[in-house]
């Protein structure tokens, strides 16, 4: 895996000149604002004196430096102030901070920013163009006093009812993919929020939720229970739509085959050496071959066990057929890469995920590593005020 040097030679991001105020913690928040950071926003992290953000702790793993790599993963592009919001001094500077700024993302439980005297409704009065961003669990109403952690809003959410086995007990996604798509649609609120402040001159109050953003990311099944009243179950790998829309067992690893029309299959047959199988009754069309996907998959196994993953990656793909293998993460970058992706870039020595945005004429720059605790208080809040507040 190799790393592409950020440069200082890029032109100035899309969203240069949006200052934003950063209460936010943990993962959905910060995801949000470093994305606008990487395009060009100027992030301004609050963090707790001592403490930080609790991702400071969560190692291991850790890079070199000791530093929590989870920390590292969403918060570049930022500086970094330490206020004591319980104090008078610290929620003073915080307002402070607030005045300034374009934006305002916060995830604390409802209620504790008004509490703080730095709600929505107080800001919003004293500054009217403020896009004021917050992220709950589980909204603002009833379920205000429940804790918003990823684990329980794919439990609850039913993230978890169509992951596993079949048969199997519920299963939860390999990564926080709650936060992270609440992180998205948290980012594309507040842009379409600035849109319409810079139209009209006017801010407003921008709310997303764990649970809501879930709900919304479940598309094709909760479509499927919304509007045709069907409960799906756990299908392990396979798809409630698709066949053959799962992994099979091959000489060595598994093989993630992704048909999505009836050409697709008639290739695939082809080059498995069984054309006969797409004029098979059972196979003809891909209804027929979602109602029986069992029998097409055990057909299809036994010809793909015949040679390696790699193997089948390689002819199936030239010939215009869905299939790769199932890689590990260092595959998936080192793959990536073969692709000129662009996946890793070096930010002053700290290896990052690059943005997945490409934009011809304001691409995402990488100008400031993951800041450390309060390190930039002195510059925010005037140089020789210290940075223990």
């Amino acid at each position: 895996m190799s790393a592409h040097h950020a440069t200082t030679a890029e032109p100035p991001g899309s969203l240069q000149g949006v200052r934003i105020a950063d209460f936010s913690r943990v993962l959905a928040g910060p995801y949000a604002t470093m994305l606008l950071a990487d395009l060009g926003a100027e992030v301004v992290k609050v963090e707790r004196p001592g403490a930080g953000d609790e991702t400071r702790a969560w190692r291991p793993p850790a890079d070199a430096a000791g530093t929590s790599t989870y920390f590292l993963a969403v918060n570049r592009n930022k500086r970094s102030v330490a206020l004591d919001l319980a104090t008078d001094e610290g929620r003073a500077r915080a307002r402070t901070l607030v005045a300034g700024c374009d934006v305002v993302v916060e995830n604390f439980r409802p209620g504790t920013m008004r509490k703080l005297g730095l709600g929505a409704e107080d800001l919003l009065t004293e500054h009217p163009r403020l896009v004021y961003c917050s992220i709950t669990g589980f909204g603002p109403d009833a379920g205000a006093g429940l804790p918003g952690y990823d684990l329980l809003v794919q439990a609850v959410g039913g993230l978890m009812s169509v992951t596993g086995e079949p048969g199997g007990p519920p299963v939860k996604a390999g990564v926080a993919l709650v936060d992270v798509v609440t992180g998205l649609h948290a980012s594309l609120g507040i842009l379409a929020a600035l849109r319409h402040r810079d139209r009209t001159g006017e801010g407003q109050l921008v709310e997303v939720s764990l649970l809501g953003s879930l709900l919304s990311a479940l598309v094709n099944q909760a479509s499927g229970y919304v509007a045709g009243g069907v409960v799906p179950g756990r299908l392990g790998n396979a798809h409630p739509s698709i066949a053959p829309y799962e992994t099979f067992e091959t000489a060595d690893r598994p093989l993630a085959l992704a048909i999505g029309n009836d050409r697709q299959f008639a290739a695939l047959t082809t080059l498995l050496g069984r054309p006969e199988l797409a004029d098979d009754p059972r196979f003809r069309t891909n209804p027929d071959r979602v109602a029986h996907r069992l029998e097409l998959r055990a057909v299809l196994e036994k010809e793909l066990r015949a040679g390696t993953a790699d193997h089948w990656a390689a002819v199936l793909s030239a010939a215009g057929v869905p299939a790769g293998p199932v890689n590990g993460i260092d595959d998936a970058f080192a793959y990536a890469e073969r692709l000129g992706l662009r996946a890793v870039v070096d930010l002053d020595g700290v290896p990052q995920v690059a943005n997945p945005i490409r934009l011809g004429a304001t691409p995402a720059r990488y100008r400031l590593p993951p800041p450390g605790l309060g390190e930039h208080t002195p510059e925010i809040f005037h140089p020789g005020e210290g940075d223990s507040t």
